[in-house]
């Protein structure tokens, strides 16, 4: 437990740490990127030079610092944090370099402000921050290494299929290359991939799963992202996978984490309703086929937004969920459709999802929503949930960024 002299000072301190929380995690990752370069291979440099992964931090920051008093609020951020470092291998070696760097940045950001006296109650508020995702960490290792095929770190797979599903997306069928069996995992969850490119060595990059479990293969799908600019970080994995990943080469890949998952046990006979914006279908469909695979009888709804047929990837699969299951039903919105899209029966609306269409097309009085896509389609569908009354507790969502970004600007 934290000092009552720490809390205050915390408490004393926040507003002050808020208004320059950007300024010190940049400051934080400058630093410590300087002075331990080793730690660069936890990182997703594209999401360093984008200024997402510094404004999640500073999120994090905040969010802790705020809850300073009632630290049980914060179990959701530690779970997320806590599954994302294990699927990073992250160890309690590393904290120590992460508070060092820490404490340094708020010391040259606040300047004078910032006084030993001060800086002690933060790092006795960063102690034991990290003695709860240690000790929460320390348990998701053991978890991993509890079944069959279980591992923690990076192990070998081989590339066993390549499917394209659409002019963006590409799906990669991988199974371990010693031949052992896999663990099962929880649809929802996503693995890490690490690649060992020319320009971002030994670069990390977490893809969902975006098939059911227990097929003896881990599927993941990758969207091909262009740079914003010329030879950035952003898009350079995706590309590379694309381009030069091919049918028998190994990639490291880590264990299956992600707090974002549907367990089918929990459902009953709850309707299930699934909003997906582009490649955000991949979570969604692993939970979706598994609810079938399982044979669990509860109402599914599943809607797929996307620009058109043309980058609209399966979309035969989804279709395939329905057959024979009156219980299953899908539809796809196209926000762009080519000229033949709807002459040939491509979608089933056209427009970008909204209010009235999850009105006129799910159980939203009684369904359990997962939602999954970019930022736009994010806010508009958390949006329209919040107009239908929809209460939070049957809300759950993937974002693909810092989740308090989203949560800013269209809360529920």
């Amino acid at each position: 437990m934290l000092s009552q002299k720490t809390i205050d000072i915390i408490k004393q301190i926040t507003p002050l740490v808020a208004e320059n929380a950007k300024a010190i995690t940049r400051r934080f990752y400058e630093l410590m990127f300087d002075g331990d370069p080793e730690v660069r291979a936890f990182f997703n440099m594209a999401h360093q030079e984008s200024g997402q992964q510094p404004e999640a931090l500073a999120n994090a920051v905040c969010a802790y610092f705020s809850a300073i008093e009632n630290l049980d609020t914060l179990g959701p951020v530690v779970e997320l944090i806590a599954q994302k470092h294990c699927s990073l291998n992250v160890q309690p070696e590393h904290y120590p370099i992460v508070g060092k760097y820490l404490l340094a940045a708020i010391k040259d950001v606040l300047g004078d402000p910032a006084s030993d006296e001060i800086i002690e109650a933060v790092a006795e508020a960063y102690g034991l921050l990290a003695e709860v995702c240690i000790n929460r960490e320390k348990e998701i290792y053991a978890q991993q290494h509890a079944g069959d095929g279980g591992w923690s770190g990076y192990r070998k797979f081989v590339v066993q299929r390549k499917e394209i599903e659409s002019h963006e997306i590409t799906s990669f069928y991988l199974k371990p290359e010693d031949g052992q069996p896999l663990p099962s995992f929880k649809p929802g969850q996503y693995i890490t991939v690490q690649i060992d490119h020319p320009v971002t060595p030994t670069s990390p990059r977490n893809y969902s799963l975006s098939d059911s479990a227990e097929k003896g293969y881990f599927r993941i799908s990758v969207k091909r992202e262009v740079a914003k600019v010329p030879n950035a970080p952003d898009g350079l994995i995706s590309n590379y996978l694309h381009d030069e990943i091919q049918v028998g080469d190994s990639l490291n890949v880590g264990p299956p984490c992600g707090e974002f998952t549907l367990d089918p046990s929990t459902v009953g006979d709850q309707p299930i309703a699934f909003l997906a914006g582009g490649v955000g279908i991949t979570p969604l469909l692993s939970m979706a086929k598994t609810l079938v695979d399982y044979a669990v009888l509860s109402p599914i709804y599943f809607i797929h937004a996307s620009r058109n047929s043309s980058v609209h990837a399966f979309s035969l699969e989804v279709n395939q969920m329905i057959s024979d299951k009156d219980f299953v039903s899908t539809f796809f919105v196209y926000d762009d459709p080519l000229d033949t899209d709807v002459e040939n029966g491509k979608c089933d609306a056209t427009g970008f999802l909204n209010t009235e269409f999850i009105r006129m097309n799910t159980p939203h009085q009684d369904a359990r929503f997962y939602i999954c896509g970019p930022k736009p389609f994010m806010e508009q569908a958390l949006e329209s949930l919040k107009e239908l009354g929809v209460c939070e507790s049957r809300i759950h969502y993937e974002f693909f960024g810092p989740k308090q970004e989203l949560v800013s600007t269209a809360s529920v």
